[in-house]
């Protein structure tokens, strides 16, 4: 790593190694320093979520019994099933009411809602085991994208694009930051709770709409700050990262990840593309030899042909003129 930005990221390291306090330097830097101290403590809360079995059970999982549909969200006394059929396409509910958030994506950290309940280790756990509450989980991700703008094509993959009513749902999204703060709850949760391939798609959607598409001024920090470091899946997080370094402007202010190496990588990259575009042209200089020689023939042919018939022409030309001066003559010899 190349200075203190890099302090609380592991992107390019071991997320559990020991290592030795860095000097402090105090220099001006846009990253948010205590966000990601944040990422990183999400990522150190969600090492070994199924191997944990030295939690005591309790008797009562809220979060898991309310995706089961056992119990109704507090204070909004809202059942699961109720806010997938009543609340999806309710833009003006889910901006305003601040309390459902909590429960649709709880995490291991208390929230603003005091009713609503931090996961556990064995929460965690059984969760992630239970195929009822990751469907249902899912419903409430589609929801929140809808609400955002955005569409799930892949339930497999994550893959997600715009929505029909994009421009609409960003210009919301863009003026109410504290979605912001949601939508990170929100990767955390899928994160934790087993859903972890569904962050990668989502953030590079993001990074998309902000750094190339030039959308979502107000979201872009946040982006880079957090969304981007709450992918648990590290080969995915420095992909990332490289991508965000590729379409950042002016590169040379990127601090969320080292330069050096990251401007190694997109040389790497830049390098493979030329290589792969090297190879790809005897191919398509094979491919359009034939048409261009074939041109090449039937224009030789062509102006052969045209040389045989003006040949022929000049032929015809000279027996006609023969035939007159004989004519000529005989008429000559009548007189």
């Amino acid at each position: 790593m190349e200075s203190d930005e890099c302090e609380f990221d592991s992107t390019w390291e071991d997320e559990h190694q020991n290592k030795t306090p860095r000097k402090k330097m105090y220099r001006r830097s846009r990253r948010n320093m205590y966000a990601a101290k944040d990422m990183q403590d999400f990522r150190h809360s969600c090492q070994f979520l199924d191997y944990d079995d030295e939690e005591p059970v309790r008797d009562f999982f809220y979060n898991l019994e309310f995706y089961q549909g056992r119990i109704r969200s507090s204070p909004d006394n809202i059942h699961i099933d109720e806010f997938h059929k009543h609340w999806w396409g309710q833009y003006g509910w889910l901006e305003e009411v601040h309390s459902y958030i909590q429960w649709l994506f709880p995490i291991q950290e208390q929230g603003l809602n005091r009713w609503s309940h931090v996961l556990t280790k064995k929460e965690i756990k059984l969760f992630r085991r239970d195929k009822q509450a990751l469907r249902n989980l899912v419903k409430s991700y589609e929801v929140m994208l809808d609400f955002y703008g955005i569409c799930l094509i892949n339930i497999h993959t994550g893959e997600v694009r715009r929505a029909p009513n994009w421009r609409q749902r960003f210009k919301n999204l863009n003026r109410y930051t504290h979605n912001n703060l949601r939508i990170t709850r929100i990767l955390k949760c899928l994160g934790t709770l087993g859903l972890e391939h569904y962050q990668a798609p989502l953030v590079k959607f993001f990074l998309r709409e902000t750094l190339v598409n030039a959308e979502l001024s107000n979201v872009k920090q946040s982006v880079l700050d957090y969304f981007m470091f709450a992918v648990l899946n590290k080969s995915k997080r420095r992909e990332l990262v490289g991508y965000a370094y590729k379409h950042f402007r002016p590169q040379e202010e990127f601090v969320w990840g080292p330069k050096k190496i990251l401007q190694k990588e997109t040389s790497k990259e830049g390098e493979q593309e030329r290589v792969r575009t090297h190879k790809a042209m005897p191919g398509m200089n094979k491919t359009h030899a034939h048409p261009y020689s074939e041109r090449m023939v039937s224009e030789k042919l062509y102006k052969n042909d045209h040389q045989k018939d003006d040949k022929a022409v000049s032929q015809k030309k000279l027996m006609a003129t023969e035939k007159k001066q004989i004519r000529g003559n005989a008429n000559c010899l009548c007189f």
